[in-house]
């Protein structure tokens, strides 16, 4: 890692702005004390403080304080060397994209000792700053981990309730729309997590819980086959029995005169 400046808890006023449309050349690496509003794509936003942000080299950086508050940061400009953006990219960390941190006292720390080292001759100075910067790199990537798990496991025990729901209850009118509304999540998003979590798509699995459960009152009730299909929420006989055939290999009258 090749050094070029390094700040620690710089403080500034309301007015203060920073405007750099060839961007820096270098990477810049900024640690929020206050909230900020930056411009990204043409838009601005607001990114709280305690955030970890990543400029890459020769992207436009554009970023100012809220009005009618101070602003203050730590930052690094530095570029990579050797194989060192090999092992970034390594990290998963995303560029240009706001990281909120939740230890935000730990990283400021790293960034007090890579400007405390820059000051000095120490023999091992330039190993000690890459090991601290090193550090910062490890840690986000870890919490982002973590984050992605938690976040997993929670959209896992939201999808189990529902995919619960349809195995008790296939009779219900279920849909994707009324699911995905259920998780307060949108239809594309749903789908997606669905698909993730349990290997088959939110329609293929409520077929399945629903032929389960006529093949279940084909072999131990003597409803009849129409009202079977009705109580597996089927409105329509023939859809009902076009898709027992395709998931079963037979019409369910057969299914029930061999006893399943």
């Amino acid at each position: 890692m090749i050094l070029h400046n390094v700040g620690y808890n710089h403080q500034h006023d309301a007015d203060f702005f920073v405007d750099r449309p060839q961007g820096s050349g270098d990477n810049l690496l900024l640690i929020l004390r206050t909230d900020a509003i930056f411009t990204l794509g043409g838009e601005d936003i607001t990114v709280p403080e305690s955030s970890f942000f990543l400029y890459p080299k020769d992207m436009p950086q554009q970023y100012r304080a809220v009005p009618k508050k101070t602003f203050a940061n730590d930052w690094i400009h530095f570029l990579f060397e050797n194989d060192e953006q090999e092992w970034f990219r390594c990290k998963d960390i995303p560029w240009a994209t706001p990281i909120p941190l939740r230890h935000i006292e730990f990283f400021s720390f790293c960034i007090k000792s890579i400007a405390d080292e820059n000051g000095t001759d120490h023999l091992h100075k330039s190993d000690s700053i890459g090991h601290y910067f090193w550090l910062m790199c490890n840690k986000v990537s870890e919490q982002l981990h973590e984050d992605a798990q938690l976040a997993k496991s929670t959209h896992y025990e939201q999808l189990l309730v529902v995919r619960n729901k349809i195995y008790s209850m296939p009779y219900l009118n279920w849909s994707v729309d009324g699911a995905s509304h259920e998780m307060n999540m949108s239809r594309s998003a749903f789908q997606h997590h669905y698909r993730e979590q349990f290997g088959v798509t939110f329609i293929q699995d409520l077929i399945a819980s629903r032929i389960a459960r006529a093949k279940m009152l084909l072999t131990t009730t003597n409803m009849t086959i129409q009202d079977i299909a009705e109580q597996c929420g089927y409105r329509n006989y023939e859809h009902f029995a076009r898709q027992f055939r395709s998931c079963c290999g037979m019409p369910p009258g057969e299914y029930r005169k061999i006893g399943g």
